[in-house]
């Protein structure tokens, strides 16, 4: 049973252990968050995003009442329009129409989702999305016979990007910078079996102390 009791985690003997260290773990945390901080606006490349929004109908009457089947079929013909959109028959279009000097699988690498388009230029990214708007309406058609798709919100020019996140990247790095310093101090704790005060006497020994001797150094100052 007392041994046991002696491997119980001291909570107190914890906090103690991180007030001592409190400098050396304000320190790490701050080191840290300059170095998220530093990575993200100096090292990452700035991504700009350029979106549009675009209607699927399943038939090309607009003029016609709409009724809840036709909404279920056209929602259902999202996900077969996405691949339309994302395939060599538009995106090798929208390379040429543009002269760009890239294939289709390159072009396929950016992150076109929802005619969304992601690029370290927002230029670049605003014109892709613009010809994928242009190009992609015909060509559906032309697939899905029985659908039709229209343009209801243009792609503009970001002015802002959209990643890194600074601000959340620096805190992440803040965050594990101050769990990393807490689980050493954690890990000294329960790995210290030394005894180094008189309770530590009367708690791992189960005796009473009796008088403690003190330490002086060469010029008499306690130690």
């Amino acid at each position: 049973m007392d041994n046991e009791e002696n491997e119980v985690i001291d909570l107190t003997e914890i906090l103690s252990a991180v007030r001592q260290h409190l400098l050396e773990l304000i320190f790490v945390t701050l080191a840290a968050a300059l170095v998220g901080f530093t990575a993200s606006k100096f090292l990452m490349a700035p991504k700009y995003e350029s979106s549009a929004l675009m209607i699927v109908n399943t038939r090309q009457d607009v003029n016609a009442n709409v009724t809840s089947d036709q909404i279920n079929s056209a929602t259902k013909l999202v996900s077969t329009y996405s691949i339309i959109i994302k395939s060599d028959t538009v995106l090798q279009q929208v390379i040429d129409n543009l002269g760009l000097n890239l294939t289709y699988a390159k072009l396929n690498d950016t992150q076109v989702m929802k005619i969304t388009v992601q690029s370290d230029s927002p230029e670049w990214a605003r014109q892709v999305c613009e010809q994928i708007i242009t190009v992609a309406p015909d060509v559906i058609k032309e697939a899905v016979e029985a659908g039709s798709v229209k343009v209801i919100s243009n792609p503009s020019l970001a002015t802002e990007p959209v990643s890194p996140n600074i601000m959340k990247n620096t805190m992440l790095a803040a965050a594990v910078g101050f769990v990393l310093v807490i689980g050493i101090i954690v890990l000294q704790v329960l790995l210290d079996n030394k005894i180094n005060t008189e309770e530590d006497v009367t708690k791992y020994l189960d005796m009473t102390v009796l008088g403690v001797i003190p330490q002086y150094d060469q010029g008499g100052k306690k130690e």
